[in-house]
C-alpha cells in the first residue's frame, strides 16, 4: 500500500489549461469495497481545490466511469488502500488487480496504460528501496541505492510513447522523490543514533481542560499520533488507533493524538474531536510544523508515529501505524 502523506500535488499538471475527458474501467478481485474513489487536492493561489468522483462496482467487482477533469496525478482509493494515477484528455484505461496483493498486480491497458504501468512499476522501485533504507546503517550504501533507483527511473521515462506533458510531471516528481529519500536517509540513520534517549518535550492544550506535558505522562508508554485534520492518511487511520485505545485500556500505556492544526484552526479540532468521540489523549498545538517538538523530530509529513518509553526515552522515533500488525506484537511484548 502506497504510504500517503498529504493527497495534495504540487504538479505541473495543475498548470494545464484544458480539461479532460477520461473513461476508466477496473476488474478487481477480493476488492476491499464497493466503490472506487479518483480523487485530487491541488492548490490555485492560496485555496484548495477538490476532484472526488466515485465508481460503484457490478456484482462481479467491475468498476466503469467516464469523467471530465483538469489532467493530472490522482489517488485512486479502494476504502483501504490506494495507488497513484495519471489521467488526461483521450486515456480510455483499464484496470486489473488483486486486492490482496495491492500493488504489485496492478495491470493496465488501453490508451494511458505506458504511463500509469510506469507509475505503478515507480511506486514498487521506490517502495523496495525504502524497506532497504530501513533494514541498514550504511549511508554511503544507502545513498548508492537511491541513485540506482533514480537512475532506472529516469531511464525509463525516455520512452518516446509516453506524453510530453506526463514527462514534464514526472520530472518535477523524481526531483522530490530523490530528495525524500535523502530526507529519509538522514533520518534513519539520526533515528537509531537517538534511539533510547530522552524524548523532546511538548506541553500542549489538552482536549478536556488545562495543558498536557510528555513529563506528566512518564511511567507509562507512550504512543504519539502527529495529525492534523486536513490530513486525509491522518483521518483514515483514527479508527485503528481507536481500536488501539480500547485494546489496551488499563494497560501501562497513554496514547497521545497530538494536532498540530494552525492556531486558526482551533475550534475545527475541537469539534472534530468531540463530534467523533476520539478517545485517548486529545492535545493541540497550534504551532503547525514550526513547534519545537516537531522540528526536533524531523516531521516533514504526516501521520507520524512516535513511541516513548516510561522514562521519556525514545523506543522508536518512526513507530508503526496503528493499522499495521506489527506495532501490536511490539505493543504486547512491552505490556504483557
Amino acid at each position: 500500500m502506497k504510504k500517503l502523506i498529504l493527497l495534495l500535488f504540487f504538479s505541473p499538471a495543475c498548470a494545464f489549461a484544458q480539461e479532460a475527458r477520461v473513461k476508466f474501467a477496473a476488474r478487481i478481485q477480493n476488492r476491499h469495497s464497493d466503490t472506487l474513489t479518483l480523487e485530487q487536492v491541488r492548490t490555485e493561489g492560496d485555496q484548495l481545490k477538490i476532484f472526488r468522483a466515485g465508481m460503484v462496482s457490478d456484482e462481479g467487482g467491475n468498476f466503469e466511469g467516464a469523467f471530465t477533469m483538469l489532467p493530472g496525478l490522482y489517488q485512486l482509493l479502494d476504502g483501504v488502500e490506494s495507488a497513484t494515477v495519471y489521467l488526461e484528455d483521450g486515456y480510455d484505461l483499464n484496470m486489473e488487480m488483486d486486492a490482496k496483493m495491492f500493488d504489485e498486480t496492478i495491470l493496465f491497458t488501453g490508451r494511458g496504460s505506458g504511463e500509469n504501468n510506469y507509475l505503478a512499476k515507480k511506486f514498487l522501485l521506490i517502495e523496495e528501496a525504502e524497506e532497504k533504507i530501513a533494514e541498514s546503517n550504511d549511508k554511503t550504501n544507502l545513498t548508492r541505492i537511491t541513485s540506482y533507483v533514480m537512475n532506472k527511473l529516469r531511464t525509463d521515462l525516455t520512452n518516446e510513447g509516453f506524453s510530453r506533458n506526463f514527462r514534464k510531471v514526472m520530472d518535477s516528481q523524481l526531483i522530490m522523490e530523490k530528495s525524500r529519500l535523502e530526507k529519509i536517509i538522514n533520518q534513519t540513520v539520526a533515528f537509531r543514533d537517538i534511539k533510547g534517549k530522552p524524548s523532546p518535550e511538548f506541553d500542549c492544550e489538552n482536549h478536556k481542560g488545562g495543558t498536557t506535558s510528555l513529563e506528566d505522562l512518564k511511567g507509562k508508554y507512550v504512543y504519539i499520533d502527529v495529525w492534523t485534520t486536513w490530513c486525509g492518511p491522518c483521518l483514515q487511520e483514527i479508527p485503528n488507533l481507536q481500536k488501539l485505545v480500547q485494546a489496551y485500556r488499563g494497560k501501562n500505556i497513554e496514547f497521545v493524538s497530538l494536532s498540530i492544526d494552525a492556531k486558526k484552526d482551533h475550534d475545527k479540532w475541537k469539534k472534530m474531536v468531540t463530534d467523533r468521540s476520539l478517545g485517548g489523549i486529545q492535545l493541540f498545538s497550534g504551532k503547525g510544523f514550526e513547534s519545537s517538538f516537531v522540528r526536533r523530530y524531523s516531521i516533514e509529513s504526516i501521520p507520524r508515529f512516535i513511541l516513548i518509553d516510561p522514562s521519556g526515552n525514545i523506543v522508536d522515533a518512526e513507530a508503526k501505524r496503528p493499522g499495521d500488525p506489527a506495532l501490536r506484537e511490539q505493543l504486547d511484548k512491552l505490556l504483557y
